[in-house]
Order: C-alpha cells, then sequence, then structure tokens
C-alpha cells in the first residue's frame, strides 16, 4: 500500500492515477484526512508514505506546492527519502495541476528509476491535445515541444499522438459528425466473465430466463429516445457489451428488426456488432447479423495462447476464433475487427509474437491492442491470491511488436486511448486497412459528437455549443435496469431535451 496525505483536498484524482502508473499492482490511498491515512498506516504498514502541502504565498510571495517521499521505518517512524518543491498559482487551476504532476512525476521517475512512455500524462485521451493544436494550426514540432515539455511524453508517443490525430481529422471530414449522433446498444450478457473484466456484464447462464425481459426494457428505451433524436442524422450504431452475440439467432434478429423499425438509418456510414467471444458465435447468428446490412464486426480472441486463456477465464480454443473469423469470411463479411490483450497473466514477449503471427494469417481488417487494466472492479484485483506469482507485464519491446506486425499486415494507427492501472503505462490503439477504421470508436473517443446509449451500464452523452459534455448513466444491474427503465429514460429526456431538428 501506498498512502498519500494531502493538507487540502485537491487533484485527488491526478494523484492517484500518476502513483499508480508507478506502482501499478500496489493499493494507492489518497486522503486530505490525517486521521484516516494514520488509522490505515496502523493497520497495514506502507511501502511508501507522500506527503502533498499546498501552500498559499505570503503578500508578494507565489503559491507552492511541497512533496515530501517517506520511506517507513521499523519503529513505525518516517524517513525523509525525497523532497521536491513547486512554484504555482492557485488560480489557475489547470497550470497548478501540471505543475503538481511535473513534480510529482519527476520525483517518483528519480525514486523508481523508471521513465514512463505517457511522463505526468494522466488523462486517456493524449490524441485529442494533438488534435486541438492541429486544428489551432500548430504545427509538428510546436507540438512536440509543448507535450514534452508539458507531459515529460517520450517522443515516441508523441509521434504515435500527432500522427492518429491527423488520421482522425482526415476521417472525420467524412461524417456529418456536428449535426448528427451516434446510437450505441449494451447488451450486458457474456459466456463468462474473464478475469481483467470490470465491465457491466452477467453470465448468460444466470439470465437466461429473463433475456426477452431484458430486450422488453430496451425496446421501450428504444422507442422513446428515438424520439428525442428525430430530425438527426445517425452516424454510426455500435451494438456492444457484454457479448451481444450471446443471445440467440431470434433475440438477435428481433433486437436488429427493433433498431430498423425505430431509427432512421438513412444517413449511416457504419453499423457494427461486437461479436467478441468466439465460444458465442454461430453460422445461423452471423447470418442474421449479415442480413441485417451489419457492416462490421468485432472478433476478439484476445491471445491465441490456451494456457492464458484458462487461466483468464476465457472458455473459447484458438481454433474456435479461427473457425469463427473464417465462418465470417465465407459469409462475406469485409470488415472485421480482432481484439488482443497484452500484459495478460505468464504471456512474454515470445507468447505475444507467436498470437501476432497467428492473426497475421488471418490478416483481419482492423486490429486493436490493448495494454490489460487492472481495474477495481476485476476478478484479478478482487482476488489477488489466485494470481499471487503470476506475472502480468509489459513492455516497449512488446508495444513495438505489435505495431510492427500492425504495419506488416497494411495496418495503420487511426485511434488510440488510456485507461487507470494500465500495464506498463501504455495505451489502447486501434490499426485499420485503408477505408476500415472505426468511425464510432473515434467519435466517441475524441468527443467529437453525442451518444445516445442505451442498456444496462450504459453511459449517454450530450455535446452542447459551449463546450460543455453532460452525460447520464443508466444502472448496471440487469434487473435494476429492467425495474427502473421508466427512470432511465427520464433522464435521458432531460438530457436531450431540445436535441431534435423536427
Amino acid at each position: 500500500m501506498i498512502t498519500v496525505c494531502l493538507n487540502k483536498a485537491n487533484f485527488e484524482y491526478d494523484i492517484h492515477s500518476l502513483v499508480k502508473a508507478f506502482y501499478a499492482r500496489e493499493e494507492v490511498k489518497v486522503f486530505a484526512d490525517q486521521e484516516k491515512i494514520q488509522k490505515l498506516e496502523q493497520e497495514c504498514s506502507p511501502r511508501l508514505r507522500l506527503e502533498i502541502l499546498y501552500q498559499n504565498g505570503e503578500e508578494g510571495e507565489k503559491d507552492s506546492i511541497e512533496i515530501n517521499l517517506l520511506e517507513p521505518r521499523e519503529d513505525f517512524g518516517y524517513d525523509i527519502g525525497l523532497t521536491g518543491r513547486t512554484e504555482a498559482d492557485f488560480s489557475q487551476r489547470i497550470e497548478t495541476k501540471n505543475q503538481l504532476k511535473r513534480c510529482l512525476y519527476q520525483m517518483l521517475s528519480q525514486y523508481t528509476g523508471q521513465v514512463l512512455p505517457w511522463g505526468a500524462l494522466t488523462g486517456i485521451r493524449p490524441v485529442k491535445i494533438a488534435m486541438s493544436m492541429l486544428e489551432e494550426g500548430k504545427g509538428d514540432e510546436e507540438i512536440q515541444a509543448y507535450m514534452a515539455q508539458s507531459y515529460f511524453a517520450s517522443p515516441e508517443k508523441i509521434e504515435l499522438s500527432i500522427e492518429i490525430a491527423k488520421r482522425e481529422s482526415e476521417l472525420l471530414e467524412q461524417v456529418d459528425y456536428q449535426e448528427g449522433y451516434s446510437l450505441y446498444i449494451g447488451i450486458p450478457f457474456c459466456p463468462s466473465i474473464c478475469s481483467y473484466c470490470s465491465f457491466s456484464s452477467s453470465p448468460i447462464e444466470k439470465w437466461k430466463e429473463r433475456v426477452q425481459d431484458y430486450l422488453d426494457a430496451l425496446e421501450v428505451e428504444i422507442n422513446v429516445t428515438a424520439q428525442l433524436c428525430r430530425g438527426r442524422k445517425l452516424n454510426t450504431i455500435y451494438i456492444g457489451g457484454g457479448t451481444p452475440t450471446t443471445l440467440s439467432p431470434k433475440h438477435l434478429d428481433w433486437l436488429l428488426d427493433k433498431v430498423a423499425e425505430y431509427f432512421d438509418c438513412e444517413h449511416l456510414a457504419e453499423y457494427t456488432v461486437e461479436a467478441g467471444r468466439p465460444d458465442s458465435i454461430t453460422r445461423d447468428k452471423l447470418k442474421v447479423l449479415k442480413d441485417h446490412g451489419i457492416s462490421r464486426i468485432s472478433i476478439n480472441p484476445q491471445t491465441m495462447k490456451q494456457q492464458t486463456l484458462d487461466i483468464i477465464g476465457r472458455r473459447h480454443t484458438p481454433e474456435q476464433a479461427v473457425e469463427a473469423f473464417s465462418m465470417a469470411r465465407e459469409l462475406g463479411f469485409d470488415n472485421i475487427n480482432m481484439d488482443l490483450i497484452v500484459g495478460l497473466p505468464e504471456e512474454s514477449i515470445v507468447d505475444v509474437r507467436a498470437t501476432m503471427e497467428a492473426i497475421q494469417k488471418l490478416s483481419p481488417d482492423s486490429l486493436t491492442i490493448h495494454s490489460l487494466a487492472l481495474k477495481r472492479a476485476a476478478r484479478f484485483q478482487m482476488f489477488p491470491e489466485d494470481y499471487q506469482g503470476m506475472e502480468m507485464a509489459n513492455s516497449w519491446e512488446i508495444i513495438e511488436l505489435t505495431a510492427n506486425y500492425a504495419r506488416m499486415m497494411g495496418l495503420a494507427p487511426y485511434y488510440l486511448y488510456r485507461q487507470k492501472n494500465m500495464a506498463g503505462n501504455f495505451e489502447n490503439v486501434g490499426y485499420a486497412a485503408p477505408g476500415k477504421a472505426g468511425l464510432y470508436n473515434i467519435l466517441m473517443m475524441e468527443e467529437k459528437q453525442p451518444i445516445l446509449a442505451l442498456g444496462a451500464g450504459s453511459i449517454s452523452k450530450r455535446l452542447f455549443s459551449d463546450g460543455r459534455i453532460e452525460r447520464c448513466e443508466n444502472v448496471k444491474d440487469v434487473a435494476q435496469y429492467i425495474g427502473r427503465i421508466d427512470e432511465m429514460i427520464e433522464r435521458k429526456k432531460v438530457l436531450f431535451q431540445d436535441f431534435n431538428l423536427c
């Protein structure tokens, strides 16, 4: 455990994220409460203690932030390991936050000997920085200098951000995203729950008797909310989860019929269904998707190493992934994405190379490489004793390896995002062949368009002309969603008031 004690409650999220970037497997507690910190430390001696002091400058002096890194002694006292200090102007919140993060990053980097790929940058959308600067007319060199000086990001990651920002800008020119919107529909069922998963999903076996109840509630939400967007152009649809293909062919057909019945799909540029788990995919389900004009599907093996699949709770084989992919190709799907995760337990660079070789033979149209994120609600974190002694590592070499294989397959990076607690402090990158990039991914990640999100655990998002972004969430629990559907709809009515153009 690492404890962080603040003399004032401020920037707790950013501090927590940055400390976790250096100590991904440690529990990090951040409080502006000395007594709470001391109680925690009495129960479990911390590996480190950080003290962060926000100090208002006296007349004629600047504000400042002091950081002390303390090492515990056997007598329960502490020795000062490092001390850092930076001037600040507390009236300038954003710059104060960046000053704090730069100072903390430099201290932790010095103490651990680590240099993080993204430096002090803790946000999930680094490409947004590059894109905003490009839109302002800034050149590559100016962006590189800013991201290096402000965040200590590595040259490689800055270059990747700029490359993706440029590609995203080109792709966005194809979509009237300012007058349009995107639709997300969540199917919160899976064949089983993976050890790394923290999404709103439940085993289909547990809910098989209530699937129709869920779909009936979803139809009510679809019906009412479609009216809120009347007159707007629906640009992309993404049906995810969970695993949508845990639904039977009959239920899939029913759902896709309802989408076509209630929504105007005349301006649709992309229609994705995340088929996901290979053990949920059948020829009959793929035929349903094809008959409904689904233009893009995702088949996600995560790894092609059977031992790893067993560890993480994926109840399929590499052979099933190959079979599902081949079946989709036979049925005429020409835009197939595959998801992989690096940093999984007991996987070396040799294993990752073997997975990439297998994927290269299939030649998907797009590929998403995820760096494992150790989420609090995932089994990895909730039951760490089950994975004790298992190495979960990521490295520059592994990331470069996956990038090189993607390029050998003719796939270029087109979107990027980060998550908290990612192995090696890296990122998730989507690669795609020309004309096969996932537009929904870009619109959602770069917050370029309103997202109407339906189903349990989904989050709708509306962008306003003054730059505000407001959200409303649906409850995650399936039974709660069914029972409280009217409440979910009322939230959307408030968020999307005056949104339609009729």
